[in-house]
């Protein structure tokens, strides 16, 4: 299956070891430099619907700012209670400066 990458900001837009949120088709995502790579993640927690965005990021970790919950950003999974279940992971790629995430639907999980 081909996916279907759509054009969401500039790689300039984000710095290392930085965050941004962005809405994509309808849904807000969490878009995290770290390494020279790019990762995205749904930005609200799965615990209580904390917006990842506000919270710390630190060493590839995201932290809700609600209840402490944490996440890794490169991959999803929910790091640390009171968060059981991870949020989902988008895939990324960068084309000549821009950064591209493919829909949930065309992705293989």
């Amino acid at each position: 299956m081909t996916s279907r990458f759509t054009r969401v900001c500039n790689a300039d837009d984000i710095d290392e070891g930085a965050a941004k949120v962005l809405d994509f088709d309808g849904t807000s995502v969490l878009i995290a430099r770290l390494g020279g790579e790019f990762f995205a993640i749904d930005n609200i927690c799965s615990h209580d619907g904390g917006d990842l965005g506000e919270g710390e990021l630190v060493d590839g970790q995201i932290e809700c700012p609600r209840h402490g919950a944490m996440f890794d950003i490169r991959t999803g999974e929910a790091t640390r209670m009171p968060a059981a279940v991870g949020v989902d992971r988008y895939d990324v790629k960068v084309e000549n400066g821009f950064v591209y995430i493919a829909a949930l639907e065309e992705q293989h999980r």
